[in-house]
């Protein structure tokens, strides 16, 4: 299968070609569908805390913080293309049909109006409200996407102007380090962020970070410690042609595909962090209506930290062995009550050391805290209990791409889910005995998905790994808990930033 300039090229991104190999036959094969058992709901397998708990969980995380090290992950990767997609449309073809009467209607509403107008005078002598007049939509919506304007449809989501505030505006990069601010600051009153990012936007990125990091240092009293990565070559993945043969370029060399969030479990790897809150770029509100968030990363860390802790102190016990019955039978009930493992009803009949080993091997695994929104029509993922391969009942994250919407049965189980996967996790990644766990053995590579693609008008398969949530975290210890849907508020269009929460 490999020429000798295909193995340089191999070697180029450190990967081997039994890797190839096995992701040509992935591709060939097809991948299998997730196996839905159940929607994860209140009371099986979501968490829903009232007042009492609430209070509980943030009086933990704020007693007990002092004793950890946390840190803010946030991918930040890709252009912000797709949130421009309805404007390239009309960019594309100006007419009636593909006319975004909001984005014009609202076009004041917009933290970028004033940027945006300065290059309209700067381009064409008129100000958009003339342009506007003059029914020059299209050359607008150029120069808002373009390079000859502010270049919006090539820059990262990070760097775009998101929210309006009395005489100054915030790119979405700089609510991420308010929110590290006000969260996710250790007692040595530094605040670590880490934001994935690609490599052709990465000067940009720093520059940005270096115009911004003392302004924000002075305004909340914190040393901001920041550190950037992109998506490693070595977690890129091939592709087949119509033929079934490794697609390759018109050069003859193989075609490289980056593999898709999942691939970001390396990077969340590297940092060999103790404490990680995960949240997506986008979703992000202005200060002002952030206390909410505020509020429920505390709630959903304190939960973590004292999981985590009972977790730490089972182990410890099973480590030395000497367990009576009465402690496994309390471990069990933790386990299936508490970390919402599913504990198979043979367990019962094992003996002592096989439960020993059983509980061991459940308890010492990485484990994240997950806030669940009510389901109020997003497109996305969502929290169920799913079947593996080997039997296993888990939660999981799962996608809609992941299940088989012709089988009857679990397209029904899809419909009946109640929460929706708002990307707001909190991390453990350290084990009882403080040495960072290597996450790379927690994928389930199974869960990977092909998509349909094409290239120099050639149709090709192309191979996306286990998203970052799902098949990437699949092992782990996951427990969903209920949080406030004000705590979630992306912006998948630029539209979305005339929402209430952006305003």
């Amino acid at each position: 299968m490999f020429t000798e300039n295909d193995k340089t090229q191999l070697i180029g991104r450190n990967i081997t070609e039994n890797q190839v190999e096995n992701q040509v036959n992935r591709l060939k094969q097809g991948t299998a569908f997730v196996h839905l058992v159940a929607p994860a709901t209140i009371g099986n397998g979501i968490v829903k805390m009232n007042e009492t708990e609430i209070k509980t969980c943030i009086e933990a995380f704020e007693s007990d913080k002092e004793y950890y090290h946390f840190t803010k992950f946030v991918p930040a990767s890709g252009a912000a293309t797709r949130m421009f997609k309805a404007m390239f449309s009309y960019i594309e073809n100006p007419c009636e049909q593909t006319f975004p009467t909001e984005f014009f209607q609202k076009i004041h509403d917009f933290a970028f109006f004033d940027d945006l107008n300065q290059a309209i005078i700067n381009n064409y002598g008129l100000n958009i409200d003339q342009m506007m007049d003059a029914k020059r939509h299209a050359e607008i919506a150029e120069t808002l996407l373009l390079e000859k304007g502010l270049s919006y449809g090539k820059l990262p989501k990070a760097l775009l102007k998101f929210h309006h505030y009395d005489g100054f505006n915030r790119l979405a990069l700089e609510e991420h380090l308010v929110e590290a601010a006000r969260y996710a600051q250790n007692t040595d009153g530094t605040a670590h962020l880490h934001f994935t990012v690609s490599p052709e936007h990465e000067t940009f990125f720093r520059e940005t970070l270096d115009t911004l990091q003392a302004q924000y240092e002075q305004q909340y009293g914190v040393k901001y410690v920041i550190s950037l990565s992109n998506q490693k070559p070595s977690t890129d993945t091939v592709a087949i042609d119509a033929e079934g043969n490794l697609f390759r370029n018109a050069d003859g060399s193989i075609l490289f595909r980056p593999g898709g969030h999942g691939a970001l479990i390396e990077n969340l790897n590297d940092l060999k962090e103790e404490i990680v809150f995960i949240k997506n770029i986008d979703n992000i509100v202005p200060e002002k209506q952030s206390a909410t968030t505020y509020l429920y990363k505390k709630v959903l860390a304190g939960h973590l930290l004292k999981l985590q802790q009972q977790t730490f102190e089972y182990l410890e016990m099973l480590d030395e062995g000497l367990v009576e019955d009465s402690e496994l039978d309390e471990m069990i009930q933790f386990a299936k009550n508490e970390l919402l493992i599913d504990v198979p009803d043979f367990v019962n009949a094992y003996n002592n050391i096989e439960k020993i080993d059983f509980l061991y091997d459940r308890f010492n695994r990485p484990i994240r805290v997950c806030g669940m929104v009510k389901n109020e029509g997003e497109p996305g993922g969502g929290p169920f209990w799913i079947k593996n391969m080997d039997d296993e009942i888990s939660l999981q994250i799962v996608e809609s791409s992941q299940i088989n919407h012709n089988d009857e049965k679990q397209e029904t189980i899809f419909k009946s889910s109640t929460h929706f996967n708002p990307v707001d996790l909190i991390c453990g990644c350290w084990n009882y005995k403080g040495e960072a766990f290597n996450l790379t053995e927690y994928v389930d590579p199974s869960t990977c998905f092909i998509s349909n693609k094409s290239k120099d008008g050639r149709e090709l398969k192309a191979l996306e790994l286990p998203g970052l949530w799902n098949g990437a975290m699949a092992d782990w210890i996951t427990v969903f808990v209920e949080v406030p849907i004000e705590t979630f508020n992306p912006v998948k269009t630029v539209n979305d930033l005339l929402k209430a929460a952006h305003q």
